[in-house]
């Protein structure tokens, strides 16, 4: 396990305070929700991971060999090596509780890491993910906390697909909350809102 796999960005938090993981969509970088992060959980410490895959230059987490479909071998190199990382972070902090974001691309690495690592996170925002198959759930996720925000017009992620992950999660054992608006890929204020609940009831009797 490796604090340096991925080139990121750490923002030290207080003393005993949570920690909040932060995964970006294609093309952003470690910088693009870093500033959220950090607004959804004043205190924390916030780590956001670099995608280490390029695609026509933009940053990714994973391969992929067309729109919405996954290269599969990659997709597992990719949640090992993002689970280690995540641990090897937990590991040095110890912070009170573990919760992580993720946008699009990020989303759709987080949740991978969600599945092959059940008790990882304390509580998880999967906003606009993309799980075009069905997940194998390396444990229980009773529970755990998770969020799914959504648009019902995107075109990235269709709405059909984002109801069976939440069928998925929920057969797993999670409490899951999907969190819809109206419009496409991006991402609205009533998402930002319920990642903020999400968190606020996640972290209270954590220090914060």
């Amino acid at each position: 396990m490796s604090k340096e796999s991925y080139i990121h960005k750490l923002l030290p938090g207080e003393p005993g305070s949570p920690m909040v993981f932060a995964f970006h969509g294609t093309g952003g970088d470690e910088n693009q929700l870093l500033g959220f992060a950090r607004e959804l959980v004043p205190g924390a410490t916030i780590v956001s991971p670099r995608g280490d895959v390029s695609e026509m230059g933009a940053a990714r987490f994973f391969r992929r060999t067309g729109e919405g479909v996954y290269d599969m071998d990659d997709f597992a190199r990719a949640t090992g090596k993002m689970a280690s990382f995540v641990k090897a972070h937990v590991e040095a902090a110890k912070p009170s509780r573990v919760l992580a974001l993720g946008y699009s691309n990020g989303a759709n690495i987080l949740a991978s890491v969600l599945f092959a690592e059940p008790g990882l996170f304390d509580a998880v925002a999967l906003m606009h993910p993309l799980i075009p198959f069905e997940p194998e759930v390396k444990g229980s996720l009773a529970n755990q906390h998770v969020l799914i925000t959504a648009g019902r017009r995107d075109p990235i992620c269709p709405p059909d697909v984002t109801s069976r992950l939440d069928a998925y999660l929920r057969a797993a054992g999670a409490d899951v909350r999907l969190e819809w608006h109206e419009g496409g890929h991006e991402v609205r204020p009533n998402e930002i809102e319920a990642v903020k609940s999400l968190f606020t009831t996640a972290t209270k009797g954590a220090g914060q």
